[in-house]
């Protein structure tokens, strides 16, 4: 046992009281008022709530999943679908900022940017371990059986899902010994070698395996305890690491980079051998998540009102002829609202413990801030974060065919022709019209009969029209329609307004910071009723942050099986039953069904079943689509070893340089020079600190970057 002391610290309170108490912190000074040993601390449920508790806090700042803010606070948001854009002129040196720019192309050194993340996790791993080791020392009389099961599954949980988040991030990382380091050792003798990424991706399985035996809730369904982890949580981190484990980075890579990449001994720590079993491991491991039977995309009704001007406009699914057309869901999407059910998994519409698709979340930490750098300027907001031109081509027509002109700019790179992501057609020409209006044609712009005056839609390019609903739940095209209905007699603002990012206009270039550098901008967090008159006068629906979500282990699923050539027999988490896993269609379709139909869009056809190279080309796609702006492309570029291609390509957008009186100019896609496009090998991972590398002796660098100052 350990006899360290401990000392009186801030103690971050997890899922207790209100959702945003998941974030709040408590001077726990009343009970460490002096220095108290491990077996006074464990034997009082008081001391060992605010243990679990300070474990769990480093979950927080840059290991924040979602976007948050700026690329130096949690940058792994911005790829080449999205960007970030006020800080390009000045860098404040103290708060360790770094521009977006500087970020793309890896002009940051191993010791000035995003530094905490490793020390973080580290620190947290350290003390989920002490609680494991002696919760059981904590008498009957405090704590039932069941919940010390509970609690010691949580802190399981989260020693784990530090590691995930190392894993991701840096690559393979030392593995700590399960008890706790003895700190009274040298540094040589504390000296820990990195694991294999492999060896990483296993422990995390098998402990995130443990902690589903411990942990007592499949989900929790109230708002004051949704913040802990879960049996779900827990099934669903474990077959996001073995997923990265089977994937092309880890899976036989045999390039100079993964030939570099060793431990003190020159051992290799990414696989060289290709496992195709590791796919079929990581399709159980999501099995196991979707068997649970307690997860479910979020859907809405279909509402038959039409009184007036919506804030929530409607978009009619456009295949008819789908088999989905005719169904209630969860078959079809007869009797929901896609649009709008897409929307309220992130808009805070409901309730985090009535969101049966939020398998894990940290809180609403920092999703305020978020929508404020999402709204535009003439909102008061900061009217910064942007989308690229790629990224809007990547959203379907209502019918689900491809946009006219799809990635046309890339007609010259083989990759996107050969596997048929080029649209050559001309990209759809005018704009929208108060007669196309009045005819009905557009009612995802927001028109209405009622009050022409209230309405919006006019003069929009009509390449925003016919999107699937998914795209106006997420993109903030030029002349989209922002509610402010938050606004009031008391707030006023304007309600139910279109915004412009036309060179001059109020939200468009005018020589200074806040500025869309595409012209195209994010609202996909954004509430209707948000409202922001200054930084001091603002209210914001409060919104869960998206860690882990239902719809993100079903697309994992259908690509896990997509991989397979043969046949495997896995066991469940539990050992209950036995799975046979394979490139079974209907399996696919368990996976891509409900994403699909949610988002009110066919079925793929019969020749993307049947063509596994064009399936994952397509299930990529789905991916930068639905989860687009939650943090996840980052990382599936570089697991997928498309980073080189995606990243390095131009990046395209509006001619925001020109006014409305040349709107056919400002529509038609130009490059963005100062939006960086490039990729190095050394921005396959994450750089270590050096102060790291100087502490643990054993510990080598990521290729690329360097060991001592």
């Amino acid at each position: 046992m350990i006899r360290k002391k401990i000392y009186a610290i801030a103690l971050a309170v997890l899922g207790m009281g209100t959702m945003s108490s998941c974030s709040d912190y408590l001077n726990s000074e009343k009970y460490f008022k002096d220095r108290l040993t491990i077996e006074s601390v464990f034997t009082e449920l008081d001391h060992v709530e605010e243990w679990l508790a300070y474990a769990f806090s480093f979950l927080d700042g840059e290991n924040f999943e979602v976007t948050t803010k700026e690329p130096y606070y949690n940058p792994f948001c911005f790829a080449d679908d999205m960007y970030f854009g006020d800080r390009d002129h000045a860098v404040d040196a103290t708060k360790n900022e770094l521009d977006y720019n500087r970020f793309k192309l890896g002009n940051y050194d191993e010791n000035s940017y995003n530094v905490g993340a490793w020390d973080m996790c580290y620190k947290g791993i350290y003390q989920a371990s002490i609680f494991i080791n002696n919760i059981d020392m904590c008498p009957d009389a405090e704590m039932a059986e069941w919940q010390r099961q509970d609690y010691k599954g949580q802190a399981r949980f989260v020693r784990a899902y530090y590691y995930w988040l190392l894993l991701r991030r840096y690559g393979p990382v030392p593995i700590m010994p399960d008890e706790t380091a003895d700190y009274t050792q040298s540094y040589e003798e504390l000296a820990t070698p990195r694991s294999s990424y492999e060896e990483v991706a296993n422990y995390i399985s098998d402990e995130m395996l443990q902690a589903a035996k411990e942990l007592q809730y499949d989900r929790r369904t109230d708002n004051e305890n949704v913040c802990r982890p879960t049996r779900g949580a827990a099934l669903a981190t474990r077959a996001y690491a073995l997923m990265f484990a089977a994937s092309p980075f880890a899976n036989g890579n045999n390039d100079e980079y993964a030939q570099q990449l060793v431990d003190d001994e020159g051992n290799r720590l990414l696989s060289a051998e290709y496992s195709e079993e590791k796919w079929a491991r990581a399709a159980a491991a999501c099995r196991d998540v979707i068997e649970l039977g307690c997860y479910d995309l979020v859907t809405v009704g279909r509402s038959t009102s039409n009184s007036g001007p919506s804030d929530r406009p409607t978009v009619e699914p456009a295949a008819t002829n789908s088999p989905f057309a005719t169904q209630s869901w969860p078959e079809g999407w007869a009797n929901i609202d896609p649009l709008r059910s897409y929307r309220s998994v992130f808009d805070g519409s409901i309730i985090p413990a009535t969101n049966s698709e939020l398998i894990f979340t940290r809180g609403t930490t920092s999703i305020d801030m978020m929508v404020l750098h999402q709204m535009p300027k003439s909102d008061a907001g900061w009217n910064c974060h942007g989308l690229t031109q790629k990224m809007v081509d990547a959203y379907y027509m209502n019918d689900g065919s491809n946009c006219p002109g799809m990635n046309s700019e890339y007609a010259n790179v083989p990759e996107y022709v050969n596997e048929g992501r080029v649209d050559s057609r001309p990209r759809v020409p005018g704009y929208t019209t108060v007669e196309d209006l009045r005819a009905g044609l557009y009612p995802e712009l927001g028109w209405s009969q009622d009050d022409e005056s209230a309405s919006t839609g006019m003069n929009v390019s009509k390449q925003y029209v016919n999107r699937e609903p998914r795209f106006y739940a997420s993109v903030a095209y030029n002349g989209s329609t922002w509610y402010q209905t938050g606004a009031s007699t008391e707030q006023p603002g304007i309600v139910n307004h279109q915004v412009w990012y036309y060179f001059g206009s109020d939200n468009g270039y005018r020589n200074d910071g806040f500025y869309l550098r595409t012209g195209i901008g994010v609202k996909k967090w954004v509430h209707p009723t948000d409202w922001n008159r200054n930084n001091s006068d603002k209210r914001y629906v409060a919104k869960a942050e998206t860690a882990i979500r239902y719809a993100d282990i079903l697309l994992l699923y259908a690509e896990a099986l997509n991989e397979l050539t043969t046949t495997y027999n896995i066991p469940s988490w539990n050992e209950s039953t036995t799975y046979t896993i394979s490139r079974d269609r209907a399996e696919m379709e368990r996976g891509i069904h409900p994403v699909r139909i949610r988002a009110g869009l066919p079925d793929y056809d019969d020749a993307t079943y049947a063509d596994a190279d064009l399936m994952r080309t397509t299930l990529k796609r789905e991916r930068m689509i639905e989860l687009m702006g939650e943090g996840k492309r980052y990382f599936d570029l570089r697991r997928w070893k498309d980073a080189p291609l995606e990243e390095a390509l131009q990046i395209y957008g509006c001619n925001i340089y020109v006014t409305e009186a040349n709107r056919d100019e400002f529509h038609q896609p130009i490059p963005v020079y100062n939006l960086p496009s490039t990729f190095s090998e050394k921005l396959w991972l994450w750089p270590i600190l050096h102060r790291e590398l100087k502490r643990n002796v054993k510990l080598t660098q990521n290729p690329g970057w360097t060991m001592y100052d």
